[in-house]
């Protein structure tokens, strides 16, 4: 006969069930229906604990009860989730009962604080501050009061109450942290209970946790914790403490790992001076291979940056082991070949065991051998070589030589060691993250080797991504090294190999660049032996960081040619992040320093050609083989038609309550794969745009189905695909670019290409007013047609395009309206456009009335097109002539002028614009329109503004800016430059910023400026003329002083533009400027800027280099050319007459005549001897 039992319903009922025991009984369910709910369990207890006061009769009885019915309730939300409530009512519940338990009543008190942890941390509840204050106070008297054994379930609450209220808690700051406080008496290593310790370095943790948007600890009390931290991971395992126990979760190790985390997480940390990072490296160092099978070496206390490197010495020498042992990883691996099929298979699919049947096998091998999969020629044929290349985590439990009861203590302790390497890595990369980039280049010779070496390899990072058992401890040392290779661009830009090595010395160049081989070495190993898919994707992210930040032209070829191979197969892999990832690898190599002539031979390499299997043969021979394959001529990139493939394939979708049905085609991949592959086309298109343009058509329709699709990222993705294409033929089309003629797409299948663009989908996306971005994008795209083909389209289409900008220039959205702005500043340059007058006008008011939106970035479009605008003027003003600025309407460059003025206002990015437009306005303008009084104002703010920010502490692209736009207004012989109030002032500013601005550009432009001046009667009077002339032979004399040496590469331009403003100022020198000019010339300025006269006749030193290039202003003239025109301006200073003088004036005036004729006579006569003692100092070749 089956057992009976009763089983009580409800919490007070007084009735009972029988129920019979039986294999076929309903399971029981502790949340059934009949069960009361959370919500009012919580609010029933509360509401009696509430009614409870310090005389109650029974109050111990009571409190005790209350509290267990608390405690014993589950109040997860995962468990229950419609459970209700308010973290006020939590407060005043934890506040009311902290007032009632008497610290006396050590069982009471231990109740309350589970009680504490059990609410707080099951709802999730943080305190506010005057729960906090009452809690911590009650808690830390507490402490004081009851006894020692008491002390963990106390010190448990209260670092429940202190979660994310560390700086709420400022007032008890100083008891708990200052000196003799209660937490540094329980955290100190001297304190014997390790569980004590363990909860007072977990308050420590909450009291420096950092909640987003809120405040932080202060700093002292951080920088207190964190020594504290750091000292309990230096302290020595007590000889007491088992092994087993000392390295488990929640223990004093990983206590101390979680709040040096928190401390170093979320703020930007500042090492003090000496050895304090090093410390702190080194521990990190010792702990990431905390337990590691077969290691034995001596950690250094502190690590040291870069040149003084630091090597993990061996330890004190250890009895020899048993041959036996040796040979037992041989035999390890006979067995693993046997077994080699489904069960191992089945191993590497579950990375949660995977951790729990992880096997003592060494790290490194203990007899030597290469480095971490080098090849072992050099080895005993009695030393496996393989046991130490073969991949730890391969290995089968069936390896294990423990017993069962044996076995079970090593994997959990197996186990908690992973778990201690895995929180010592996110330490790590806590450290990589907060720490200053440029402080830590300096040990990375600590974390990453630079080469393999005979013998040990180095412990580093790679040495834990090849070898550690655990899966999520290799993608930790990933996630460390992918955080040290991102931005580290400019420092590993320094590595270069294709020198020739010197044998005296290896430079830095040399062995940075040996840093980056062997970073492509091991992760690509890691990539062939990695089984674990999230540990994978880690593996090609990381990869992806070096190929983004690696010097390739710097370095020897063949790099990318063994990735390139090996990662075709992980394109097509079952998990989606490890296609996403491998993808974004493939768009990394395609954007490095592209185009590299690597990848350009990758590229042009058929798809079965060096298959990724095998490996057989090296990179060059496979990469070679195809080429000379009966010469055929390579067609699309293999890359691409994947991509292509990828985003367009599709399968059929069929219901399966439709039997015999077809459904509607979908698509193969999913969306991350798709938007990734749309990525890599864009970059292939931008870097290899000779490549791409074989599949020009395939890649219009790739556009257009996409922007077909219901996706908007799809769409979006279609639309910046376009736009690049557009961008690429741009490029191709250029006056400057190589690209041979016959190389270039046709013009015909450029326009057909946008004709079929824009009959397509690309107008639906212009006018998706729900989808703004797509918009934007799609005006981007508008923007890139090439103008040549723009003017072949058909009129209608050119018209459409127009229509739709300058509707879209309404639109409330200000990212589209700036998009739409922008195109028309890009059509206001198009050579079939620029000198339609209607067009023009209808642009510019569009164009004012952005400058008027409340959007910067509308703004500051609209500026940039403004100034597009007028320099379509100046360029129809000299093409077309005065018939265009008849047609233009008066008014309207009023208003473009007044505009400008007040952009000038604006913000930097708004300014640097403004006032090129304003120059461009002011060269405009003509003789009648300057005379008119509606214009005398405008003018006059113009020029002031101009003056002001040339003079301003803005950007130095703002001030360049004004002053090539004074030197374009100078250009307009219709304005009054020697009679206007503000011309004094403009003249001033340009001989200010000549001598003293820091940055040379700007003296550069400056002094193009004021050499712009075509009369001698524009630069007014006598002392204006010659204070401009000392300017610029003052500019002349500073023109190597520099306190940024990165100025240095302008010194060239600079000075060869002060010295043909010198030349112009002599050329248009007249009578009356004879006496300041000679003596100006016969004094110590005429002998400081000789010898730059000189070398500037001789052609010396006058070369710009590429970072001059352009920068001066001026056209550079030749040495033939410098000396005629030096020669017409002394034949125009001997025919200088005088008439009606007075005779002391005039013969002051002849005598500083003959000054200055004398002295470029002497100057002609010096350059001329120099010229024949060179010639015959070369003599006649031998």
């Amino acid at each position: 006969m089956a057992a009976r039992f009763v089983v009580p319903v409800g919490g007070d009922a007084a009735e009972f069930l029988h129920t019979t025991l039986s294999p076929n009984a309903v399971p029981f369910t502790p949340h059934a229906s009949d069960s009361m709910d959370p919500g009012v369990h919580f609010a029933r207890c509360s509401s009696k604990l509430r009614s409870l006061r310090g005389d109650s009769v029974n109050l111990k009885e009571e409190l005790n009860l209350l509290f267990d019915q608390f405690i014993s309730e589950n109040y997860y939300q995962t468990i229950s989730p419609s459970i209700n409530f308010r973290p006020e009512d939590v407060c005043i519940l934890l506040r009311h009962a902290c007032a009632l338990v008497p610290q006396s009543n050590e069982h009471l008190v231990i109740k309350f604080c589970q009680l504490v942890h059990h609410l707080l941390n099951q709802l999730k509840v943080i305190v506010d501050e005057p729960t906090l204050h009452a809690l911590v106070s009650y808690i830390v008297r507490a402490l004081s009061v009851c006894s020692k054994w008491t002390h963990a379930e106390v010190l448990l609450a209260l670092s429940t109450v202190l979660y994310g209220n560390g700086p709420q808690c400022q007032k008890h700051l100083h008891g708990l942290l200052g000196e003799q406080g209660l937490l540094l008496l329980y955290s100190a290593p001297s304190q014997p209970d390790l569980e004590l310790r363990r909860v007072a370095l977990s308050c420590m943790t909450n009291i420096c946790l950092g909640i987003p948007g809120q405040l932080s600890v202060e700093d002292k009390y951080r920088n207190q914790c964190y020594g504290i931290f750091l000292k309990a991971l230096q302290a020595p395992k007590p000889h007491s403490c088992d092994e087993l126990l000392y390295s488990a979760v929640g223990t004093v190790i990983q206590g101390a790992l979680k709040g040096l985390h928190c401390c170093l997480s979320g703020v930007k940390w500042r090492f003090g001076g000496g050895e304090e990072v090093g410390a702190l490296l080194a521990t990190l160092k010792r702990l990431m291979f905390q337990g590691t099978p077969g290691l034995s070496v001596e950690w250094p206390s502190v690590l040291y940056a870069a040149p003084l490197p630091q090597y993990e010495g061996p330890s004190t020498p250890k009895p020899p082991e048993p041959p036996k042992e040796a040979a037992t990883p041989g035999k390890n691996k006979k067995k693993k070949t046997r077994g080699k099929g489904k069960k191992a298979e089945v191993n590497r699919g579950d990375e949660g065991a995977e951790e729990e049947r992880e096997t003592m096998v060494p790290l490194l091998p203990k007899g030597g051998g290469g480095g971490g999969g080098a090849a072992g020629g050099g080895e005993s044929s009695t030393k496996p070589p393989t046991a130490s290349l073969y991949p730890a985590w391969k290995r089968t439990s069936s390896d294990s030589e423990f017993s069962d009861l044996e076995g079970s203590a090593q994997c959990k302790l197996r186990l908690y060691h992973g778990r201690v390497r895995q929180s010592a890595l996110h330490c790590l990369l806590a450290v990589v993250r907060g720490v200053d980039k440029r402080m830590l280049y300096g040990y990375w010779s600590s974390f990453i080797p630079d080469a393999p070496m005979a013998g040990p390899p180095p412990l580093t990072l790679l040495s834990i991504v090849l070898k550690d058992p655990s899966p999520k401890v290799r993608a930790c040392a990933l996630q460390v090294l992918s955080a040290m290779l991102d931005g580290s661009r400019q420092f590993l830009g320094v590595a270069e190999d294709t020198a020739t090595p010197r044998p005296s010395f290896t430079p830095f160049s040399l062995s940075l660049a040996a840093t980056v081989r062997e970073l492509h070495r091991c992760l690509t190993l890691a990539l062939l032996a990695e089984t674990s898919a999230q540990t994978l994707t880690q593996v090609i992210k990381c990869l992806a960081y070096l190929v983004s930040n690696a010097p390739y032209q710097r370095l020897r070829p063949g790099l990318l040619s063994p990735l390139w191979r090996h990662l075709r197969p992980y394109v097509r892999h079952r998990d989606v992040n490890v296609r996403v990832s491998a993808l974004t690898l493939y768009g990394a190599m395609v954007t490095a320093q592209a185009p590299l002539p690597e990848v350009q031979l990758l590229l042009r390499q058929p798809e079965g050609s060096g298959g990724g299997g095998s490996g057989a043969g090296t990179p060059q021979d496979a990469a070679l083989s195809w080429r000379h394959r009966d010469g055929a001529e390579p067609g699309s990139p293999w890359l691409l038609e994947l991509c292509i493939q990828l985003v367009t394939e599709t399968r059929d979708e069929q219901s399966d309550s439709e039997a015999g049905g077809t459904g509607a085609a979908v698509a193969s991949e999913p969306s991350p794969v798709r938007l990734e592959a749309l990525q890599v086309l864009a970059h292939l298109v931008r870097g290899y745009f000779c490549l791409a343009q074989v599949c020009m058509s395939e890649l219009g329709q790739v556009s257009a189905r996409c922007l077909q699709e219901s996706d908007p990222s799809v769409q979006l993705h279609g639309t910046k695909l376009l736009d690049e294409l557009g961008t690429g033929i741009i490029q191709q089309n250029r006056p400057e670019s190589t690209v041979p003629l016959p190389a270039r797409l046709p013009m015909s299948q450029v326009v057909e290409f946008w004709t079929e663009v824009l009959r397509g989908p690309l107008n639906g996306a212009l006018q998706s007013e729900h989808h703004p971005t797509l918009q934007t994008s799609a005006c981007d795209a508008l923007s890139s047609i090439l103008p040549l083909a723009f003017t072949q389209l058909e009129d209608k289409i050119q018209m459409m395009c127009i229509t739709v900008l300058l509707g879209l220039t309404y639109s409330e959205n200000s990212l589209v309206k700036a998009a739409a702005v922008r195109a028309l500043g890009v059509y206001i340059l198009f050579p079939s456009l620029r000198e339609d007058v209607m067009f023009v006008a209808d642009t510019a008011n569009t164009i004012l009335m952005a400058l008027e939106d409340k959007s910067p970035n509308v703004r500051a479009k609209a500026a940039w097109s403004l100034g597009n605008l007028t320099d379509t003027l100046i360029v129809n003003m000299e093409s077309v002539g005065t018939d265009f600025q008849e047609e233009l309407s008066d008014m309207l460059l009023l208003k473009m002028l007044q505009s400008a003025t007040r952009a000038s206002a604006d913000k930097d990015r708004v300014k640097c614009n403004s006032v090129r437009a304003l120059g461009n306005l002011l060269h405009f303008l003509r003789y009648g329109q300057l005379t008119r009084s509606v214009f005398q104002r405008p003018l006059e703010e113009a020029v002031r503004v101009l003056v002001q920010t040339v003079q301003s502490e803005a950007t130095m692209k703002v001030r360049w800016n004004a002053c090539y736009a004074l030197g374009n207004a100078f250009r307009n012989p219709a304005l009054p430059l020697d009679s206007a109030p503000w011309s004094s002032d403009a003249f001033s500013s340009l001989c200010s910023v000549v001598t003293s601005c820091k940055n040379f550009k700007v003296r550069i432009k400056s002094a193009a400026a004021l050499s712009v001046p075509a009369r001698r009667g524009c630069y007014g009077d006598v002392e204006r003329f010659i204070r401009v002339w000392h300017s610029l032979a003052t500019a002349l004399e500073n023109s190597e002083e520099t306190h940024d040496f990165l100025e240095y590469r302008y010194c060239a331009s600079l000075r060869e533009t002060l010295l043909q403003a010198l030349m112009h100022l002599l050329s248009l020198s007249q009578w009356e400027d004879m006496p300041a000019l000679g003596a100006a010339l016969a004094g110590d300025e005429g002998v400081a800027i000789r010898g730059h006269l000189l070398r500037y006749l001789r052609g010396e030193g006058g070369d710009r280099g590429t970072a001059g290039e352009g920068e001066s202003g001026t056209e550079s003239l030749s040495v033939l050319q410098r000396t005629e025109a030096l020669q017409q301006t002394l034949a125009g200073l001997r025919e200088l007459q005088v008439e009606g003088e007075a005779e002391g004036v005039r013969r002051e005036r002849e005598s500083g005549r003959e000054r200055v004729v004398d002295y470029l006579e002497d100057l002609l006569k010096s350059s001329a001897e120099l010229e024949l003692a060179l010639s015959a100092s070369a003599g006649p070749s031998l």
